[in-house]
This record gives C-alpha cells, structure tokens and sequence, in this order.
C-alpha cells in the first residue's frame, strides 16, 4: 500500500469543507485549492490580488511538506471570470521563473464569491 502523508499547515485558514490542505504520496505533493483567505474568512479583491493569496498559501502548504517554489510542476487556476486573466498572467510570469504547466478554465462558481482558486502539484526527484 502506497503511503500518503496528510499536510495541515498552521497559518493556512481551515476549509469548511472536509479537506487537508495537501496530500504528499511518493515524491509527489497534491496541494488542494486555495482563494484568497484569512484567519477572518474570504477577503474580495481584484483577481491580482487574490490570486497572489491563494499562491502565497500554496507557497506555503507547499514549504511545509518540504518542496520548493520551482518543485510545482502543475497549477491549475479557476476563474470566476476569464477575462480577468491578462491580470493573473503578469503574476503568473512574476512568481516562477520557469513556469510549471498549466490550466486555466471559468468555473460556474467559486467559493464565497470568489474570483480566483489555485491548486497545484509539486514533485521532486
């Protein structure tokens, strides 16, 4: 049976929903998604600014189970509303170096009304 390491991160605002906030099997960590949250719940922003949230708390989750920034191999970005996303593509570029694939699609509807949710994969050698 393949061993799965459960990471809950203090500092990242519990889900309401039944979730960790990552998985880490083998050398590959599943980081589940992630809006622009705080200790006080969702705070609303310009798709910029909560997608430079949800990547600092998946920076985050990402540290504690040990990988590194350029270890994310895979994001993937929800919008609320793609045309927000020329905004998300200068973050996007300012944040990796060699950017990891990705998709990007407009979903019905975010949680609390946001505008943007990241997840992503991250895997090391």
């Amino acid at each position: 049976m393949t061993k799965r390491t459960i990471i809950d991160v203090l500092g990242v605002p519990r889900s309401p929903s039944p979730i960790s906030n990552a998985v880490v099997v083998g050398n590959t960590c599943h980081i589940s998604g992630q809006l622009a949250v705080y200790d006080d719940g969702y705070r609303p922003g310009t798709a910029r600014q909560e997608a430079e949230r949800a990547f600092e708390l998946v920076f985050l989750i990402a540290a504690e189970a040990g990988f590194r920034r350029d270890e994310i191999v895979y994001v993937d970005i929800a919008f609320a509303d793609l045309d927000e996303l020329p905004e998300v593509n200068a973050l996007y570029g300012e944040l990796f170096d060699a950017p990891p694939a990705r998709t990007i699609y407009q979903a019905a509807k975010l949680p609390f009304g946001a505008k943007v949710k990241v997840q992503a994969i991250a895997m090391r050698e």
